[in-house]
Formats: C-alpha cells, structure tokens, sequence
C-alpha cells in the first residue's frame, strides 16, 4: 500500500466528516409480497465518511441500496442523498451520486469508450469538461488496453473496472458501490482500493463487501444488517480489531 493510502487509513479512510447527512435511510422497508426484503432501515452518513454496508448473502443489502438510489420504490420510509429526496427530486439527487450497483448491466454492444460519451451526455456533460473527465477514468480504471473493445467481449473484471468509471465520471459527491471488487484479480483489486481510498479523501462513499480485509483497510464505520433488519451500527472496531475476529464476529451476529 502506498504510503499516501497508509496516510488515509491512520484518519479512518476518509476525508474530514462534516455533520451534514450526504446519505439518509428513514424507515425504509421493502415487501414482496409476505416476504420482508428490508424492513425498517434507517441511518445516516455524514460528509467524508466510508462506510461499510455489511450483511450476508439474502440480508437485503442490493435492496437497500436500491431504495437509497432511487432504483427501487420502498413499500415505505424515505432516502436522500445530499440533502435531495430521491423519489420527489430525484434529477437533483442523480447529479450528486455514483452508484456502482452489483454486477451493473452495462450495454455489451458499445465500447468503453463509446460509453462513457453517451453516460457523460446523459448527465449534461461535453467538451474539453468530458474530454477532462473522461481522460481521468481512463486513467484511473486502467482501461485503456480495452478502450475500444465492445465491454460484452471483456472479462468480468475489465467490466467491472467499465462499471466504475461511469460512477465516478461525473465526479460525484457521494458513491453507493456494491461489490466494487468482485470479480477483479489480486492486482486489480489493490489497484481498486488504492482508488476508493484516494476518492474517500473527497467523497462520501457507502461500500458493500463481502470482503473483511477491504472493510478493515477502507472504513471507519460498519453497518450490519441481516434479514433485512438493521443488527449494528458503530464503529469497525465493534465488530473486530482483527480480521479473523471480525469473521467470528460476523458469524456470530448474522448467524
């Protein structure tokens, strides 16, 4: 890791928080039917935080996220993102998030580089401002050896590494990532936490992993849910100092 990374790790992962809610769940809750996806989910993330977003496999983490991005109607509660309600102004709280969700359906037929064009258009951008943003997601999603390649030949990490950059093109103030390593190789991921850590000094960042090491190394804070309720909310040294307790720990609460 790099000494700069190393650096962000020693305050938490993040920027300097500020007391404004940049992310907030309000009761959130989703049926379907008689099953309970999510019910009650309610937190909030101040500026500068990452937080990791835990829960086993079923727990409704990919829901939550989805009501908090505006991607899925809840069945009640609220979510805003920077102050915007995303269901009533939902145009204002887009302008403000990079949503990275789990395996993200890219279109298979269009090339990286023909992507972000038509992601950054969508989003109001052009010029030497979407050359400039652009050019910098190139560089830091390492894609350049397949920026002309249709993303439905590329292999899942490269997709992946597609998949952030549209979250990040537009340089947004807050990033919701779900699984942002999977699929990625030991290599990749290293370079896809060095990336998280140097957005993190700028950003609000809620981050959905299965992975205790990058929960250990990134953030600050853990929420926990299972069964689509809300377990633990604090800090990562309530779940565990070390990663091999935290897995204990993990079991232990979710069962």
């Amino acid at each position: 890791m790099t000494e700069s990374a190393t650096a962000s790790l020693s305050a938490g992962g993040t920027a300097e928080a500020s007391s404004e809610a940049m992310i907030a769940a309000e009761g959130l809750t989703k049926y379907y039917g008689e099953f309970i996806a999510a019910e009650n989910i309610s937190f909030s993330v101040p500026g500068g935080q990452v937080v990791a977003f835990l829960g086993p496999n079923g727990a409704g983490k990919s829901t939550t996220m989805k009501m908090l991005t505006g991607f899925l109607a809840p069945t009640r509660g609220h979510a805003s993102i920077g102050g915007y309600d995303v269901f009533t102004q939902r145009l204002e709280a887009a302008s403000v998030l990079g949503y990275l969700p789990e395996n993200g359906p890219l279109y298979s037929e269009m090339t990286p580089k023909a992507m972000m064009q038509y992601c950054g258009r969508l989003r109001g951008m052009s010029g030497g401002d979407l050359k400039a943003r652009i050019d910098y997601v190139v560089e830091c999603c390492s894609l350049g050896t397949v920026w002309e390649k249709p993303v439905g030949k590329l292999s899942k990490g490269f997709r992946q590494r597609v998949g952030m950059a549209q979250a990040i093109l537009h340089d947004p103030q807050v990033l919701i990532l779900d699984e942002p390593t999977s699929g990625l190789d030991p290599n990749q991921t290293h370079q896809a936490r060095e990336l998280i850590l140097t957005l993190a000094k700028t950003k609000t960042i809620l981050l959905s992993t299965h992975i205790l090491a990058e929960v250990q190394a990134m953030c600050s804070r853990v929420i926990l849910i299972n069964q689509g309720r809300l377990i633990l909310d604090g800090p990562v040294s309530e779940l565990a100092s070390e990663v091999s307790q935290m897995e204990d720990r993990f079991r232990e609460l979710t069962g």
